[in-house]
């Protein structure tokens, strides 16, 4: 399985390194909107870790959605699909290297997008980012693994591009709880305590999640 996984993300990676048009979407989608929030709010000194995290996640999930309804484009391209679903290939597999090549798109996106959050909303949080870092790659992973089960559900429906979202962002609420809250607390110098829920709630989230789209990816897929 390993192998398989090896050989489909390597596919998606090449086919996204020859377009580069995901990530130049996802990257000026997501800067255009922090610099909208930073223009729009005027937020004091006092209140920007507070309300800075949840504008970064609203711009990360914006521009995450994008990537999403791109995902299985390339392989629905010349009918590459059903020759992948033909193929002696383990459906959890593919889903597995869908999620790792969506959590590598984000997690480059997110690399260039926080230096700019950081000078947009004049945070000092470079001594920060290992923990910034580790909470914003749980909520990545979170996202991906729900991203890549639902962009599957909604596969073949004629308007999946506004129907991934209704149906994604429910979801994800424990995900924005939980990446909000985390770097509110890191932000604002709170006690390592109260990061302590909020990880296990995220990586419980991931795991749970992770394993039903391993599982249910071959019935959505043949459904």
């Amino acid at each position: 399985m390993l192998r398989q996984i090896y050989w489909l993300l390597w596919k998606d990676l090449l086919l996204e390194a020859r377009r580069r048009d995901n990530l130049l979407s996802m990257f000026f989608f997501g800067l255009s909107l922090l610099f909208l929030f930073s223009f729009a709010f005027e937020i004091s000194s006092e209140n920007v870790s507070r309300m800075a995290p949840g504008l970064l996640w609203l711009a990360f999930m914006f521009s995450g959605t994008l990537a999403l309804n791109q995902l299985f484009q390339g392989d629905r391209e010349n009918d590459c699909l059903d020759a992948l679903l033909l193929a002696p290939l383990d459906r959890g597999a593919y889903y597995l290297a869908k999620v790792f090549f969506n959590f590598s798109l984000m997690f480059l996106l997110e690399l260039c997008i926080l230096p700019l959050f950081g000078v947009l909303f004049r945070l000092d949080f470079w001594h920060l980012l290992p923990n910034v870092l580790l909470y914003t790659l749980l909520g990545t992973l979170g996202f991906s693994v729900v991203g890549v089960l639902f962009a599957a559900v909604t596969l073949r429906a004629r308007a999946r591009a506004l129907l991934l979202p209704v149906l994604l962002f429910p979801l994800m609420i424990p995900v924005i709880l939980g990446t909000v809250r985390t770097l509110q607390i890191i932000l604002g110098a709170g006690a390592a305590a109260e990061l302590a829920p909020w990880f296990r709630l995220l990586v419980g989230f991931d795991l749970i999640f992770i394993t039903a789209g391993f599982l249910l990816l071959e019935w959505v897929l043949d459904g």
